[in-house]
């Protein structure tokens, strides 16, 4: 007796083409949120990993804007102890700011800095970040886009 050869049925992956997609806004609140994870769920949001449509090489995310920056939480000691650098291009020109300083400073830029290092480094993710609006309190500028208010 020879046993039966069975035929694996392969299935076939959907690929979605460049054009013909909307992007669509969001709007996610950080107040009292932690600062990676928001920042994890951004990415995907940005990427379009939320969608069940999604395909890594086409631009499907959707646009993400975010208000109460400064309210955003960090665990730890992170709040003395973790470091931004920044060069200004001359020599021994290296700037560190705590993370204390850059909340009174820039609170925006808190965020922005945690989601651009959970995206690739490619030229698709630099057009992505494009569609990451910040804003440090509730007033945002960004009624045009008639975004969808989601909570994490």
């Amino acid at each position: 007796m020879t046993p039966k050869k069975e035929v694996a049925q392969l299935q076939k992956t959907h690929l979605v083409k460049k054009e013909g997609h909307q992007h669509g806004w969001l709007i996610l609140d950080a107040k009292g949120k932690t600062l990676g994870r928001l920042a994890a769920e951004i990415s995907k949001i940005l990427r379009g990993k939320h969608k069940p449509s999604f395909t890594p090489s086409v631009d499907m995310g959707d646009g993400v804007i975010i208000i109460n920056a400064e309210h955003v939480k960090v665990t730890g000691n992170k709040e003395a102890q973790k470091m931004y650098y920044t060069h200004t291009g001359f020599l021994g020109g290296l700037r560190e700011t705590n993370l204390r300083t850059m909340r009174a400073r820039k609170p925006d830029m808190i965020i922005e800095l945690a989601v651009k290092g959970m995206m690739p480094k490619s030229r698709l993710a630099k057009a992505q970040m494009k569609r990451l609006r910040v804003f440090a309190g509730e007033q945002h500028a960004m009624e045009a886009q008639k975004p969808i208010h989601v909570n994490i």
